[in-house]
This record gives C-alpha cells, sequence and structure tokens, in this order.
C-alpha cells in the first residue's frame, strides 16, 4: 500500500501542529504520530513559553539573556529573528484556542524563570504545554485537509539510497520523497509519497535512564535523518533539569517547574544550607547548565541521592493556586509542598542540537525540514534558556511553513520509490534482546555521558555502542519489524551521535562538561 500526499509530518507535538495548520490550506497532510496524538514531551511542559509582551521587557533584553545562557554558542541572528517573532507567534496560538492565565486587569501573568532578566513566560498554570497542546489538536482534528494516523512508527526517510543509489555525508543534492510508515496493529509496512516532509519528533531523553521525557522521546527523527545522511550538529549538549521530583522508579520523572524557583522557591543541601550562591550571583535563577552542575556536586560532595527544594516560606495559597498539578503529584507522596520540602535530583531533559536547518527548518537534505526539539537552529547554542523551546518551535515551523508552501508546487510525486523489502525476514519472539539492550544503553549513557564527563568515561561510553550497535542491526536485518526494536535502533544511533560529538570538542562550554578539559 502506498498514499501520496503535499506534507507530511512525522510528530505530533506543538511543532508538527502548528506546522500543519499553516500548510493545510494549500494541501493535503498526513501527520504520524507513534503514540496517541497528544502524548508528546509539549504535552509534559509545565512552565510556559517565552515572549516579549510588554515593558519593562524588550526584544533586545530577550536576546541577551538568550545568548548569555547559551554561553556566547548562539547564532545572534537566529536568536534575534526568534525573539522578533515572539509576540506574532504567541497571537496566533492564542487564535487557535490556547490559553494563557491572566491577572486581575486583563493582562497576561507573566512567570520568570533561570537565566531570564525579566518577566516573560506565558503560562497556564504548571500546564502549560497540556493547554497548547489541547487547543492545536482540537484545531487539527476540525481541518478537512489534515489527516492524523496514531500509533504509526516511521521506520526511514526515503531517499535515493532506497532506489541503489550509494549516498554518503559528502554526497550532494540528497533529496526525501517521503518515508516508509510501520503499522504496528499488522506489522506491515506502507509507504507515503510526499512533496514536503517535516521531521518534528521531539527529543531523545530515553537515551538516559532517569528523563523527564515521556516513553516516545528516543530520538527517532535524529536517527531518521543522520541514517539518511543529513547534517547532525550539537547533539554533545544534553540539558539536565536541575529539579525533578526524586522518586527512584517512576518513569519519566515528574518535572518541578523552573518557575517555581521564579516565584522565589530556594534549593538547599541535606544540611538545609541554600547552596546556590556558591556557584553563581544569579542564585536558585542561574541558567540550567549552571544550576545542575551544582546540584551533582553537591549531591557527590554530601553523599546524596537528591537536594531538596524550599518553598515552606511562599504564600502557601498562591503556591497551591499557582503550581496545582506539582501539589497534587507530591501530595499523593506524602509531600506537602506548603511545609516540606520537596527533594530534586536533575534529570536529562532537553536536547539542544540535533538536524542542523536554517533559519526556514530546511535540512540538508531538499524537501525534508525539522522542527522542535529534533532540530539544531542555532538559537540554544550551548544551553537552552528556560522555556524559550516552545517558541522555538512555533517560529520555525512558521518559516518552514511559508517556505514549504512555495517550494512543494514545484515537485512532483516519484513513482519508481521500491515498496519496503522485508523479504526473508522473521518473527522475534524474544523480546529480551531488545529490553536488556535498551537497559544497557541507557545505563552507558548515564553512568559516561552525564552532567560531567571525562575522556576516559566517554571512549567507554563508544567501545560500548559500538558492541550493541552492531547486534541490534543484525537483529533489525532480520526481523519482522516492531515498534520496540525500531526505538531501540533509533536510541542507539542518537547516543553514538551524543558521545562522538562530546568527544570531539575540546573545550567546557555550556551544558559539555568534562573534568579533563578547561572552560573556554
Amino acid at each position: 500500500m502506498r498514499k501520496e500526499v503535499d506534507f507530511l509530518i512525522i510528530g505530533s507535538g506543538i511543532a508538527g501542529l502548528t506546522y500543519a495548520l499553516q500548510v493545510a490550506k494549500h494541501g493535503k497532510v498526513i501527520i504520524i504520530s507513534k503514540a496517541i496524538a497528544d502524548e508528546t514531551s509539549t504535552k509534559y511542559a509545565q512552565g510556559g513559553i517565552a515572549a516579549v509582551m510588554s515593558s519593562p521587557d524588550s526584544y533586545n533584553k530577550h536576546v541577551e539573556d538568550t545568548i548569555d545562557a547559551g554561553a556566547g554558542l548562539c547564532n545572534r541572528e537566529i536568536v534575534e529573528m526568534t525573539v522578533h517573532e515572539s509576540t506574532a507567534r504567541i497571537k496566533e496560538l492564542i487564535k487557535w484556542g490556547a490559553d494563557f492565565d491572566k491577572q486581575t486587569d486583563g493582562s497576561y501573568s507573566l512567570g520568570r524563570e533561570g537565566g531570564h532578566s525579566e518577566n516573560r513566560i506565558l503560562h497556564h498554570k504548571d500546564a502549560t504545554g497540556k493547554e497548547i497542546i489541547r487547543a492545536l489538536l482540537q484545531a487539527v482534528k476540525e481541518h478537512e485537509n489534515i489527516e492524523i494516523l496514531e500509533r504509526h512508527f516511521a521506520i526511514d526517510i526515503i531517499t535515493q539510497h532506497h532506489m541503489g543509489l550509494r549516498v554518503y555525508s559528502r554526497t550532494k543534492n540528497i533529496q526525501c520523497y517521503g518515508a516508509y510508515i510501520l503499522n504496528p496493529n499488522n506489522n506491515k509496512i506502507f509507504t507515503i509519497l510526499s512533496k514536503i516532509t517535516m521531521i518534528a519528533t521531539g527529543g531523545a531523553g530515553n537515551v538516559y535512564r532517569t528523563t523527564t521525557n515521556p516513553i516516545v522521546a528516543t530520538g527517532d527523527g535524529i536517527a531518521m535523518a543522520y541514517r539518511a545522511k543529513a547534517k547532525i550538529e550539537n547533539m554533545e549538549f544534553i540539558q539536565f533539569h536541575p529539579t525533578s521530583l526524586y522518586n527512584p522508579g517512576e518513569k519519566p520523572s515528574f518535572l518541578i517547574t523552573e518557575a517555581m524557583r521564579g516565584f522565589g522557591a530556594i534549593l538547599r543541601n541535606k544540611k538545609g544550607v541554600a547552596f546556590m550562591s556558591k556557584y553563581d550571583k544569579r542564585k536558585d535563577l542561574a541558567p540550567r547548565d549552571i544550576v545542575a552542575r551544582a546540584i551533582d556536586s553537591e549531591m557527590k560532595t554530601n553523599g546524596t541521592n537528591h537536594v531538596f527544594l524550599d518553598c515552606t516560606h511562599l504564600n502557601k495559597e498562591n503556591l497551591v493556586t499557582e503550581f496545582p498539578g506539582i501539589f497534587k503529584k507530591c501530595m499523593s507522596l506524602g509531600i506537602d509542598i506548603r511545609e516540606d520540602f520537596i527533594p530534586v535530583t536533575p534529570a536529562a531533559h532537553y536536547t539542544c542540537g540535533g538536524i542542523k536547518v536554517d533559519k526556514n527548518s530546511r535540512s540538508s537534505i531538499a524537501n525534508l525540514y525539522a522542527s522542535g526539539e529534533c532540530s539544531s537552529t542555532g538559537l540554544h547554542g550551548a544551553n537552552r534558556l528556560a522555556s524559550n523551546s516552545l517558541l522555538e518551535a512555533v517560529v520555525f515551523s512558521h518559516n518552514a511553513a511559508c517556505d514549504s508552501i512555495e517550494q512543494y508546487k514545484t515537485i512532483n510525486w516519484r513513482d519508481d520509490i521500491p515498496d519496503w523489502n522485508a523479504e526473508g525476514t522473521i518473527l522475534n519472539e524474544e523480546m529480551i534482546l531488545i529490553t536488556q539492550t535498551q537497559n544497557e544503553l541507557q545505563l552507558i549513557m548515564n553512568s559516561y555521558v552525564s552532567i560531567v564527563k571525562s575522556d576516559l568515561r566517554l571512549q567507554r561510553a563508544l567501545d560500548r555502542l559500538h558492541l550493541i550497535y552492531h547486534e541490534t542491526e543484525e537483529l533489525f536485518n532480520i526481523s519482522i519489524l516492531n515498534k520496540e526494536l525500531c526505538e531501540l535502533r533509533n536510541s542507539i544511533n542518537t547516543a553514538y551521535l551524543i558521545v562522538k560529538q562530546a568527544k570531539a570538542r575540546r573545550n567546557n562550554i555550556g551544558l559539555h562538561y568534562s573534568i579533563d578539559l578547561k572552560k573556554s
């Protein structure tokens, strides 16, 4: 079976849905979601979306905060473009039905998070992403030109490679023609031919054992693009959120939003001592890379698995009103945030690198775009400023839509694309081969490629990744495919890129910190 579509979107988070709503008036759209459509990292974004809405804030302040948090590695032109478009993109989200909290005078209630010099975070209580996804999905489902294929899995994007031509990273004019899609309900693989393909698959937190990401975040889009020989960059910059709820065994780790520190919460060690002043003059509102390393240092110094977040001095009524989800979650574990410290620990949270794209979200492969966490736009540099991720997604998906609407008119579907060849494959009845390798992968990454690294740890990680890569490729080539095997393959590819690019960086900057290197 094969389908022909104008725009194929792989991923159903904020990046994919906003792109879909803008291109759908021009052609037929199919969205691939490997779970139910709202089960994305966007749904779990608590804090909000950063945008300049009023004085005393300014575009220049937001630009400088972003570049400072990114340790100077950001592309200033991209930062300025993104920040200057922020107000318009927020208005667009509101037009699609997103509801952000307001004050009694009707103005938006703007929060503040680490690294921001002004209050500029629009939010919906502590469930901003959930509200945005609700609004966008409703608009998407009402659009006659958009079809969502839930619980389907994109195996690979289609290029000249699948037509028998050898493609290398140095090959010029690589083109994307669509993707091969697995329907897990019947284990059948079909072809979607598309004029334009958008990868919006989110990040790769689940290459780590401890992550705030939902279980769907396995680096699929990055791995697909890598295998197709697209340019991938800055994968060494994996952001660990400083404050996930310490609750061993829970996956994903429950996020304690940075907005709580913006509200006045204080980090304390096991002795109850506030420690952030030792590490940065901005204390608890320092950028995430600094706070995560500070917590890591305190835990190692004191021999603990967590530190504490103290909210007990804050207005109790306002605390519950502003953070109802966190209050409810903590109470379910016997923690009353009005009276008790919250145990917190860093967890893998955001992939700052990814598929290299230009200002219009074009990848290095023709007709292939990428937006959201799977992309590397130049906005985040060496460390993402809090709440810039949702902003990046809407800005770059908007630019991608404007660009691809013009491009798709000149593109025709190829009629010589072969179907997926599953000849000679057999049903793998030993799931342990997949689950155990997944456990190995996550242990390797947690142990050797975490907040603090070393040359020896990275080399050990690389050696072990080579082994499980070859084992998994052999299994992939002989098996009737399922989602779990494909996710494992993608996770290994993505982990390899993280380690390889970490080994190549020879200075400490932002999220990349090795005990063997000097700070830039």
